[in-house]
């Protein structure tokens, strides 16, 4: 997992689709999501940290606007 692509075909696995037309809004969501796959144990930790790590450096990008 490298780029929030692979994110969204994580979730499209488990039938989750997220698009509300916000960006910083289905970044949340898509945290939230990923965070209840880690906890119902259907994500392992490695994947959970590195999709961590994506969607939280896809905000920051958002939010510096670059």
């Amino acid at each position: 997992m490298k780029t929030m692509i692979d994110i969204y075909d994580l979730l499209k696995r488990f039938g989750i689709y997220i698009y509300t037309g916000d960006r910083l809004g289905d970044l949340k969501l898509i945290e939230d999501e990923v965070k209840e796959l880690y906890k119902t144990r259907l994500l392992e930790s490695n994947d959970y940290q590195t999709a961590m790590l994506i969607i939280r450096q896809e905000e920051r990008r958002v939010k510096t606007g670059k």
